[in-house]
């Protein structure tokens, strides 16, 4: 696989590729629409724990509640159970999933991960997408994360709701057989259209984007790179080992437990290797992006390899890959002009 990383001298400042002046290709003009494509975004802050906790969403018995609740010492992350004298108010679209009314399932088949929708609570979001929003949580008394995936009402062809759909099937079947120290672990799901609903694990210490946000650009010590690294790359080997690839490896799709070890999270949109070629969605961000995947070419696994090489650059040299470019621009580097980031000389 040519697209790795190359040794070459160190040289201080690396110009702009600007964008060519003839039309761009069918690749980069159909990617435009699609915000994932583009995004390396700076990390939310965390929410505050102390004082009160602003409007846990619960849905029981069909009935949407809004709750707010105090934070407790003694409770999980500060989220505890409603109380009688909560307040009702309308439903929101976002929470469709949480209608308990009919449940909520993954499969017609498979009942493992069916939500047990009256003992799921969800509270503040702290991440989200163009179509999706992560809040934390609790279920069955333990810490979560829950993604909502909502079709917007706009789509009247039904497209987007179709390609959505089949991102939710596949990260939900994904996941559920997906079982490795350095990956995210699967709770449960359901599928209500037009709102899908993913429940993970709930890990404490974040994303490494923002892990690698609060080094202020600098590079980290060798001993946690190499933790780290040893982390992704057993994920990513492990994954790999079941015929899966990931397709969006990057920072921000990281996580870091409370033991300072690293997951892969967020299949949204990856897939069995042998049906990769297959799909005729267009995936990834750019920034991280193989050129193979770019061009639309035949790939594998090593897309991966590729994405997980320009982590570790970042990681050793604490600069996004291509800074000075737009994602645009890199994509368009990458692929016209074999551009890779430089290696520093003191490594």
């Amino acid at each position: 696989h040519n697209s790795g990383l190359k040794s070459r001298p160190s040289y201080p400042q690396r110009s702009s590729s600007p964008l060519p002046e003839t039309s761009l290709s069918d690749t980069f003009r159909e990617a435009r629409h699609d915000q994932k494509r583009f995004s390396t975004p700076g990390p939310r802050g965390k929410p505050s724990n102390e004082g009160n906790m602003d409007k846990l969403r619960s849905k029981e018995l069909g009935e949407s509640k809004v709750l707010r609740l105090k934070s407790r010492s003694n409770s999980p992350n500060g989220l505890v159970k409603p109380d009688n004298n909560s307040n009702h108010q309308k439903d929101l679209a976002w929470t469709k999933c949480l209608d308990n009314s009919g449940g909520g399932k993954v499969t017609e088949t498979d009942e493992r991960w069916n939500v047990d929708l009256s003992k799921l609570f969800l509270g503040l979001k702290f991440a989200h997408g163009a179509h999706s929003r992560l809040y934390h949580g609790v279920y069955k008394e333990e810490s979560v994360a829950v993604k909502i995936i909502r079709v917007p009402d706009d789509d009247e062809n039904g497209t987007l709701a179709s390609r959505l759909e089949n991102q939710f099937a596949r990260e939900a079947t994904l996941l559920s057989h997906l079982h490795h120290p350095n990956v995210i672990k699967l709770v449960a799901a359901c599928r209500k259209p037009p709102v899908y609903c993913i429940i993970t694990e709930y890990l404490s210490e974040g994303s490494l984007r923002a892990y690698l946000h609060k080094l202020q650009h600098k590079p980290m010590s060798l001993q946690k790179l190499i933790t780290f690294a040893l982390d992704i790359a057993r994920g990513m080997e492990y994954i790999h080992s079941q015929g899966v690839i990931h397709r969006d490896l990057k920072p921000e799709n990281v996580l870091i437990d409370e033991d300072s070890h690293l997951k892969i999270a967020d299949f949204g949109i990856a897939c069995e290797e042998v049906v990769c070629d297959l799909l005729a969605d267009d995936p990834g961000t750019y920034r991280w992006m193989a050129p193979e995947m770019i061009k639309r070419k035949s790939y594998g696994r090593k897309v991966d390899v590729y994405s997980f090489g320009l982590m570790l650059w970042e990681m050793l040299t604490g600069t996004i890959p291509y800074e000075e470019m737009t994602p645009i621009q890199a994509a368009f580097a990458v692929v016209n002009k074999n551009s890779r980031p430089v290696i520093p000389s003191d490594c």
